[in-house]
């Protein structure tokens, strides 16, 4: 998020997922779109039957590369040097739209400098894609428009996921496939309420519609509405938060929805983190490996139960409506909330429904300031939205961006932070299957998905397999410095050499006791995507 809004003033996907099947090219980079966003793998696929120039970027073989017009095989957390020499390609070949940088965009020239470190050579020594392929993708980019981005947590899960971000707006705008239909780069949201959630600054810079915490007048604004005093320094990030946890900084904790002991990296140090505090509330619909370690649960309200919005990837704000009642002391986050305020004393939390408190988000906040229960009836509304007579917003940054001009970034290659070693040569990626979802705390409830896939498998190359011993099926164990799991070996091509991939759905073989939670400087994202470790045979 915090890439795009400096390059282009907003942090989220810029078109439509309907304009993706009508594009006439699609970049499709750390994201396996089929497995985790079927929906949208069905419009990439649709625009391929249409005639459309597929471009895959993944280490890993996915089922979009059997639709793919090139498949980019490159070695993990080198993405912005691939990037480089495809945008280095567009300029020497003259392929770059010079009258969309001349009239929409800024900070060009430092830019083009920096593209002097990704030559050709360079590129492929590094990325270990062959030049020629680095070649055919840049022009079939840049020459079969209009072209739309997509990627995922294979690009932002990094210690420099924001300088990949950069790379990607730089190549859109210097192509010009910004501001158009079936255009702009697409950043695919991991839940279904990421987007409304950033959007309500469930972030610790911003309040609602990514109004900044140190801007004065944002917080004078945020002060008469609310009636209270407000600090102006941003707060922590969620892995910042645990750091302090384990610190001892913060000693309460009161966490909704999330389940951290399986979802964030370096688990055993969230786990002591929480077991650190002196009080940890659990607002849930089930009793997750999280809440077992709370001192109070809070039974929680599932979205068949409550009336409410969610805001998909695509900025949609959508209507949520209650179908059933929740089961016993079950109630929507929002009364839990307004209660636990009431009871310490706070004013402003006096709502009776879910419609009320839609009301003055669209009081607070520009980009939903047309939004209300009323008009989401008749269906979903794209922000920005600021008025009730507007009809909102399809596309991004069309005739003019957010902030202006497209603003280019300069780009720095940096390798990821955990290298391999002899202690621990293999480098482990990790992501999700059809059949479950995140943590698997929902979908692991459903008999048939458990009959579908009901264990991790660590999939590895051949080669990698034959030299430890390792056949598949066999029961491994993975470590990494920060601990181990066992699960079962599966021997795949799909992975390449050196490197193993698992998910991170099954409690039982828990893949975030592995990875590395270092964090990207500017979004503070960890490196959940790349870490080094070891995998060897148990009896």
């Amino acid at each position: 998020m915090a890439g795009l809004a400096t390059s282009f003033g907003s942090g989220a996907m810029t078109n439509s997922i309907a304009e993706i099947g009508d594009a006439a090219c699609v970049l499709a980079i750390g994201t396996n779109t089929t497995e985790a966003h079927p929906i949208i793998g069905h419009q990439v696929k649709r625009a391929v039957r249409q005639g459309a120039k597929l471009i895959v970027i993944n280490p890993r073989w996915i089922d979009l590369c059997r639709f793919a017009t090139v498949w980019l095989r490159q070695q993990p957390g080198t993405d912005v040097v691939l990037l480089g020499a495809i945008m280095r390609v567009i300029l020497e070949e003259g392929l770059a739209d010079r009258a969309f940088l001349d009239e929409r965009c800024e900070d060009f020239e430092a830019f083009q400098r920096s593209l002097g470190a990704f030559d050709l050579d360079t590129a492929e020594k590094v990325t270990g894609v062959p030049r020629e392929k680095v070649r055919e993708a840049a022009r079939l980019y840049a020459g079969t428009r209009p072209a739309s981005i997509l990627y995922a947590m294979g690009i932002t899960q990094s210690s420099h996921g924001t300088d990949n971000v950069f790379a990607l707006a730089n190549l859109a705008m210097l192509t010009g496939n910004i501001g158009k239909p079936s255009s702009g780069v697409n950043p695919l949201r991991g839940h279904n309420n990421v987007q409304g959630s950033c959007d309500m600054g469930c972030l610790p810079n911003v309040y609602t519609g990514y109004q900044a915490v140190v801007d004065p007048a944002v917080k004078a604004k945020f002060e008469t509405a609310w009636g209270v005093a407000l600090k102006d320094k941003p707060g922590l990030t969620l892995t910042e938060i645990f750091s302090a946890a384990h610190r001892g900084d913060i000693k309460a904790i009161y966490l909704v929805g999330e389940n951290p002991v399986l979802s964030d990296p370096d688990a055993s140090h969230v786990r002591e983190a929480l077991e650190r505090v002196e009080f940890l509330v659990v607002q849930d619909i089930f009793l997750t490996e999280t809440a077992r370690l709370a001192d109070v649960v809070l039974p929680a309200a599932s979205f068949a139960e409550r009336d409410g919005t969610f805001t998909n990837t695509e900025r949609r704000v959508q209507r949520l409506r209650k179908a059933v009642e929740p089961p016993g002391q079950a109630r929507p986050d929002w009364w839990t909330t307004c209660a636990i305020a009431k009871k310490m004393g706070a004013k402003g939390f006096d709502f009776k429904e879910a419609s009320e408190i839609m009301s003055e988000i669209a009081r607070v906040t520009p980009s939903y300031g047309g939004v209300s229960f009323d008009r989401l009836d008749n269906g979903g509304i794209q922000w920005p939205c600021p008025a009730y007579d507007h009809p909102g917003t399809p596309i991004l940054h069309q005739g003019r961006f957010t902030r202006g001009k497209g603003r280019f970034t300069p780009l720095t290659y940096r390798a990821f932070l955990e290298q391999p070693s002899p202690q621990f040569p293999l480098l482990l990626t990790t992501g999700r299957v059809l059949y479950h979802f995140h943590t698997g705390t929902l979908t692991r409830k459903v008999e048939g998905l458990e009959k579908l896939r009901s264990e991790e498998l660590v999939e590895m190359n051949p080669a990698d397999a034959a030299n430890l011993a390792i056949k598949d099926g066999d029961l491994v164990e993975v470590a990494s410095v920060r601990g181990s799991v066992r699960a079962r070996a599966r021997v795949t091509d799909h992975s390449p050499e050196g490197l193993v991939a698992m998910t991170f759905h099954f409690a039982e073989s828990a893949t975030n006791l592995l990875t590395n939670p270092a964090l990207d400087p500017i979004a503070k994202i960890p490196e959940l995507k790349v870490c080094a470790v070891r995998v060897g045979k148990k009896p």
